[in-house]
């Protein structure tokens, strides 16, 4: 992973402070206002003193107050402006980091979303870019703030006293090498204890998702222990980052103790002698106390940029990711007359799944795959959705390379039903319509093919009842059927049928396989199937085992000439 520190983290972010310069200078007139403010309010202090109590100035007693109230008033204002701006820009800059970072995960292939989990990309979104968003829209203004604060309060320290400022500030830099070791602690635990929460995430998503199953095994004390255990791990580290913030502000207070017990005694003898009056030593005091506040903050924010900083390297990492599949620039837009698997191989983490497939299809056929379970069916039939890319070997369409032709346009031609069936927390008709264009006649018409419309119609709402998330308010045959309805609503080219009718029973079984019959004129359709009654009337079918074609042909062939299709049907029968 790429290390990152605060100057490359406002690298990535500058080509958006672009976007925000009247902000920004809104916000640093703001920050201006407020620190000189804070510093005016330290010189007071001496006029006040000297003027009106040691002179007895009357004038000065009834017009001085007012002065106070202005660099209060102007004060709070410029803090609250150089607030609300910064919030601003950090809020508004992070949303649309956020929805970049998004648009980007979602083009990357599906191997990347195998090899991470769900919890962790969904900590990552949110938590993970919301600490960064305290780097613009709090860290780095309060930084220039105290920064700010800091020159305002040293020139009023300075201007006061030079002498006792410098026994003052001598101090200063002892603190900055065991600040510095904390900060590289503080950055190493917060990365660990953002892997952390994004274990946390991934654990509750595993649970909520697989809840039927967890307690259908009684599973509830398992799933709660392993719960418990990312838990108190999280809970160590986060106990370390308070320890280590907690041990910032004690240090800068005794080293600074060191300081101001330096300018008590030499300040008190200067004043004794009469080289320093009381009202200039006790504005002086004044600043220098006010001085080690903003100074304790910045020590304080610069350990907590660790975090964010962490949190970048991780966030950068997801942002930074290409897809390993190359998109094509053609647009499929022609008839698909043919598709063909010319020695078509496949390894996935350095295992063979595909090895050598060679196989034709025509418009107008019905292709099904059938072989036990791991044999490279599904495998196969995602290379022609371009979900991975093959490892050798070519998928041609129209005698044209697969490779050549976009993504969105490929895809735009399939309909796809899974083995796992997809349903929104959405209605019916927006399920169905899923990422289209909206056409209620054509909703309604892929309920129908995919005998689908009768349920639907005797709910409440029709087409636009509310399904659950997951779609558990219906049945397993009812959910497969949606699904289908879904791939059939676009009149896509190629349709591929992945153990479509598995939940349904064979009543409705009957009804899908005779709607894809009639579908069979003007498509290619790929049917991968266990139950053998669903592709016996097929065009042709691909017998696979261990990666390869043992046997092709229609049925009445393959029961006599391929072995391993006579055992499937075998196992069918019994």
């Amino acid at each position: 992973m790429k290390q990152f520190n605060l100057k490359s983290v406002l690298k990535r972010f500058t080509p958006y402070f672009r976007d925000y310069v009247p902000h920004f200078i809104l916000a640093i007139i703001g920050m201006i206002f407020a620190s000189l403010g804070t510093a005016a309010t330290a010189y007071l202090v001496e006029p006040v003193l000297n003027k009106i109590f040691v002179e007895k100035n009357e004038a000065l007693l009834y017009t001085l107050p007012y002065a106070i109230i202005a660099i209060y008033l102007l004060k709070n204002i410029g803090a609250f402006t150089q607030a609300y701006f910064t919030a601003f820009i950090g809020q508004d800059i992070i949303r649309r980091f956020r929805e970049k970072i998004v648009a980007n995960l979602l083009s990357l292939d599906m191997k990347f979303f195998n090899e991470f989990r769900t919890g962790e990309l969904i900590s990552r979104c949110i938590n993970d870019i919301d600490r960064i968003r305290t780097i613009v829209s709090t860290m780095i203004p309060e930084l220039i703030r105290e920064s700010i604060t800091v020159v305002g309060l040293l020139c009023v320290v300075v201007y006061q006293s030079p002498s006792l400022a410098f026994f003052a500030l001598v101090v200063l830099p002892a603190a900055i090498y065991p600040i510095s070791k904390l900060a590289k602690k503080m950055k190493k635990i917060s990365r660990a204890s953002q892997e952390k929460t994004s274990d946390i995430t991934s654990v509750l998503s595993e649970i909520f998702t697989n809840i039927e199953i967890i307690k259908a095994n009684n599973a509830q004390k398992y799933e709660h222990e392993r719960f418990v255990a990312e838990n108190n791990k999280f809970f160590k580290l986060n106990l370390k980052s308070v320890k280590i913030e907690q041990l910032v502000s004690p240090m800068m207070e005794t080293i600074g103790s060191i300081g101001i017990v330096a300018v008590i005694i030499i300040g008190g003898k200067e004043v004794i002698s009469g080289d320093l009056s009381v009202g200039a030593f006790f504005s002086f005091l004044t600043a220098l106390f006010m001085l080690y506040t903003p100074a304790k903050r910045m020590v304080n924010i610069y350990n907590k940029m660790q975090d964010a900083i962490a949190a970048s390297e991780r966030t950068f990492e997801l942002m930074d990711k290409k897809s390993q599949i190359k998109e094509g620039q053609d647009e499929l837009k022609d008839k698909i007359e043919s598709i063909n698997f010319k020695d078509v191989y496949l390894d996935y983490y350095e295992k063979s799944i595909l090895k050598g497939i060679n196989l034709t299809a025509h418009k107008s056929e019905l292709i099904a795959l059938v072989g036990s379970s791991g044999g490279g069916k599904t495998s196969l039939m995602n290379l022609l959705v371009r979900f991975y890319e093959p490892t050798k070997g070519n998928i041609l369409i129209n005698e044209r390379d697969l490779s050549n032709f976009s993504f969105s346009s490929i895809r735009k031609n399939i309909g796809l039903v899974t083995q796992r069936v997809y349903i929104f927390n959405d209605t019916i008709a927006k399920n169905v319509a899923y990422g289209r264009d909206f056409d209620k006649n054509a909703v309604i018409n892929a309920l129908k093919m995919a005998n689908a419309y009768e349920f639907v119609s005797a709910m409440d709402d029709g087409i636009d009842s509310i399904l659950n998330e997951f779609g558990t308010n219906l049945s397993g045959g009812q959910r497969q059927r949606i699904a289908i309805a879904r791939a059939l609503y676009a009149n896509p080219q190629i349709l591929i049928f992945d153990e479509a009718t598995s939940a349904l029973d064979n009543e409705s079984e009957k009804e899908i396989t005779s709607a894809i019959n009639n579908l069979r004129k003007d498509k290619i359709i790929f049917i991968i199937a266990h139950r053998l009654s669903t592709v016996q009337n097929a065009d042709k079918i691909a017998v696979l085992s261990g990666g390869k074609i043992v046997g092709i042909g229609k049925d009445s062939e393959l029961e006599n000439s391929c072995e391993v299709y006579a055992k499937l049907k075998g196992k069918a029968l019994v």
